[in-house]
C-alpha cells in the first residue's frame, strides 16, 4: 500500500506538507480493513498491499474543507477497500488483469461535494433556473420556500446550551404544526426571520419533549449530543458491538452462485447482475450509482406518492434505470413481484420495517431466493443501526443530519469553528461516505454468494459510518489552524440555526478561491441526459482496478423515467473510455 505521487515533491510548496491526506488515507484504510475484517471474505485482504493513493496536484494531498474531521480520508479508504472487493469479485468471474488498486485523492473530494458540483448544462444546484429542468417530487411542497426549507434544522432548546434537530426535509406541515407554527407563512420570506420564528417556537420545548414529539408525530429529530454523551447513550452502547457494517447468511442454503456470463465476457465486475433500488435522498441512492459503476443493471424503483428531493436525482441517478412503482397498487405490485424473480440484490434504504410492512421481509425474500434455487442479497442503509441487535434508536426514522448530531460530528464542527455550540458540517459527506460502506457489504454478500452459496444480509448506517469517521480522530492543531487561516471568514460567521445550503453553499465559494483545480473539467464527466433535456456533468470515479473498467454506461435521468422491465436497457460503452 503506496501512494502515488504523480507531481514532483519539490514542486509542493514549502509548509505545505506538515499534513499529507495520502498518509492519512493510508492509516485510515488500515484502520478500516482491520476493523472490518470480521465481516470481509479473506480474499479481499489479499489485495490491501496493491492499493496506491494517487494524485495530481499539491491540492490532492492537502485538507481541503473547512471541517476538523478526516472526512477525504475516510472516503479514499471506502473506496480503496471497494476496490478490493471488486478485484477479488474479478478472480471468480476469471477476468484477466494486473492487481494495482488506485484512488485519486482530488476525485475523493470532488466526490464528497458531489450534489453540489453536479450540473445540467452548467447549472447547479444553487441555481433558480436548473428547476425548469427537474421533474418537482417535492410532493408535500417541503422545499418550496424558505421558510418550509428550515423545518428541517438545528436550533437551540428551552434549556441553555441545549439543541435538536427537527427534520421537516420531505413533510414540513408535519413538523412545523407539531411545534405550533403554520404550515405556510407566505409574507415571511427573509432567512433570519424564517430562522428566528422557527427557533422561537424550538425554544418553547426542551429536547425531551420534542423527542417525545417527534415519536408521537413520526417525524425524525434528535438532541444534538457530543460524541461522549452519544457513547454514554443506550443506543451508543449497544452500537459498540456492531462493526461498521454486518454480512450475514440469511435463510435456507441456496448453491454458489456464479455471476452471469455475458457474450463477449464483461469489461466490469458486477456485469450482468440485477439490482432493485429501493431508496431516496443520497445515502442508499449512492450504494445503487456504485453498483453501477461496476456493471450492475440497476433499477430505482420510487413511487409516485411519495416525496423525494428534486436535484439530489441528478446526482444519484447517474448508470442506472428509473421506474415508477406503488406497492399498494395491486397492478404495480404484480409488476415488481415479476422484476423480483430474476433480482440478484436489493438496497433497501427506508426506515427499518418500511419494505417489510409491504409484505417483502428479508426473511421471506430469502425464502422465495431458495424456491428459485438462487440465493439474494439484501442491503439495508438507515440512519441509527443496530436492527440486528435490537439497539434502542434502530427503528426511528432519520437523514445525514440527524446521524451528525447525535453522533457528535456537529458539535466537532462547532468547536472548530471556535463555538461553544453545534453546526453541520458543510456538504452531504456522511451521505457518501455511508454509501460507500454500503457498497462494500453489498459486495461482500455478493461475493459470498457466488463462492459459499446461500442469501445474505448486509446492514450498515449512517452512524455507524459517522462513529468509524470520529474514530479516526480530528486533524493535528496545526492543520486545523491553517484551515481556519486559509478558508473565507464568512464560513466561521455561520452559527448553529444556518441551514445546510447555506453552510454549503459558503464552504462550496471558499472551496472554488482556496482550491480551483478541483474545478476543472478533468475531474469531471458529461453526457447528454434524455431524461433532464440536457448535458450532465458529475465527478469522474475515484477508484481504478488494472484490467477492469470502472463507470458508468448511461447518463443519469429523473425518478420513474423508465419501464419497469430488465430487458432492452440502452447502454454507451464510450462513457467508460473518459
Amino acid at each position: 500500500m503506496t501512494i502515488k505521487h504523480t507531481v514532483a515533491v519539490s514542486s509542493i510548496p514549502v509548509g505545505c506538507r506538515t499534513y499529507s491526506v495520502g498518509e492519512g488515507s493510508e492509516a485510515a484504510f488500515k484502520a478500516l480493513w482491520h476493523s472490518a475484517k470480521s465481516e470481509l471474505p479473506s480474499e479481499f485482504l489479499q489485495y490491501v498491499q496493491h492499493v496506491l493513493f494517487s494524485r495530481h496536484s499539491p491540492t490532492g494531498d492537502m485538507a481541503c474543507f473547512p471541517c476538523p474531521l478526516r472526512e477525504q480520508e475516510a472516503a479514499a479508504a471506502l473506496k480503496a477497500l471497494e476496490g478490493c472487493a471488486a478485484a477479488a469479485i474479478a478472480d471468480v468471474r476469471c477476468m484477466k488483469r494486473g492487481q494495482k488498486i488506485s484512488v485519486n485523492l482530488e476525485t475523493v473530494t470532488c466526490f464528497l461535494m458531489s450534489a453540489y458540483i453536479t450540473n445540467i448544462d452548467g447549472l447547479d444546484k444553487s441555481s433558480p433556473k436548473v428547476k425548469e429542468q427537474i421533474p418537482d417530487t417535492d410532493l408535500n411542497q417541503a422545499q418550496s420556500n424558505l421558510y418550509r426549507r428550515l423545518s428541517a434544522g438545528l436550533y437551540e432548546t428551552r434549556n441553555p446550551g441545549e439543541y435538536y434537530h427537527i427534520h421537516g426535509s420531505l413533510e414540513a406541515t408535519t413538523t412545523l404544526n407539531m411545534i405550533g407554527l403554520p404550515a405556510f407563512l407566505p409574507d415571511v420570506n427573509d432567512y433570519h426571520q424564517c430562522i428566528n420564528i422557527i427557533e422561537g417556537a424550538v425554544k418553547q420545548f426542551s429536547a425531551a419533549e420534542l423527542d417525545a414529539l417527534n415519536q408521537k408525530y413520526r417525524q425524525a429529530g434528535v438532541p444534538v449530543l457530543t460524541s461522549a454523551r452519544y457513547q454514554r447513550s443506550a443506543h451508543g452502547r449497544t452500537m459498540t458491538s456492531l462493526p461498521l457494517f454486518t454480512v450475514r447468511p440469511l435463510g435456507q442454503h441456496t448453491p454458489p452462485m456464479s455471476l452471469p456470463m455475458t457474450a463477449d465476457g464483461p469489461s466490469q465486475c458486477l456485469e450482468g447482475l440485477r439490482v432493485i433500488e429501493l431508496c431516496r435522498v443520497i445515502a442508499g441512492p449512492t450504494i445503487g450509482r456504485s453498483l453501477a459503476a461496476h456493471g450492475a443493471s440497476v433499477l430505482k424503483i420510487t413511487s409516485s406518492q411519495l416525496p423525494d428531493v428534486p436535484f439530489f436525482q441528478v446526482d444519484v441517478n447517474t448508470g442506472k434505470h428509473t421506474t415508477s412503482l406503488h406497492l399498494k397498487d395491486p397492478d404495480d405490485l404484480a409488476i415488481f413481484e415479476d422484476l423480483l424473480t430474476t433480482a440478484d440484490v436489493i438496497i433497501d434504504g427506508y426506515r427499518p420495517g418500511a419494505v417489510a410492512a409491504l409484505g417483502y421481509r428479508p426473511e421471506d425474500l430469502a425464502a422465495r431466493a431458495a424456491q428459485r434455487g438462487r440465493g439474494i442479497v439484501y442491503v439495508a442503509e438507515d440512519c441509527f443501526g443496530g436492527t440486528e441487535i435490537g439497539a434502542e434508536w434502530a427503528g426511528r426514522p432519520g437523514w445525514q443530519q440527524i446521524a451528525d448530531c447525535v453522533t457528535g460530528v456537529a458539535w466537532e464542527q462547532g468547536w472548530f469553528m471556535g463555538l461553544d455550540e453545534p453546526v453541520i458540517p458543510p456538504f452531504p459527506m456522511s451521505d457518501y461516505g455511508t454509501g460507500c460502506v454500503g457498497t462494500i457489504a453489498a459486495l461482500s454478500g455478493i461475493y459470498r454468494r457466488a463462492t459459499e452459496g446461500g442469501s445474505w444480509i448486509c446492514r450498515t448506517s449512517l452512524s455507524q459510518y459517522d462513529t468509524f469517521l470520529l474514530s479516526l480522530g480530528t486533524y493535528p492543531a496545526d492543520v486545523q489552524d491553517k484551515l481556519r487561516r486559509e478558508h473565507d471568514p464568512r464560513f466561521f460567521e455561520l452559527r448553529h440555526n444556518d441551514s445546510v445550503d447555506e453552510i454549503g453553499g459558503r464552504a462550496l465559494r471558499s472551496m472554488k478561491a482556496l482550491h480551483p483545480t478541483l474545478f476543472v473539467d478533468k475531474w469531471m464527466q458529461s453526457a447528454y441526459s434524455e431524461g433532464f433535456g440536457g448535458t450532465v456533468a458529475w465527478p469522474k470515479e475515484p477508484l481504478e482496478v488494472e484490467g477492469l473498467k470502472i463507470g458508468h454506461v448511461r447518463p443519469t435521468r429523473p425518478n420513474g423515467f423508465d419501464k419497469p422491465t430488465w430487458e432492452d436497457w440502452e447502454k454507451d460503452e464510450t462513457l467508460l473510455n473518459v
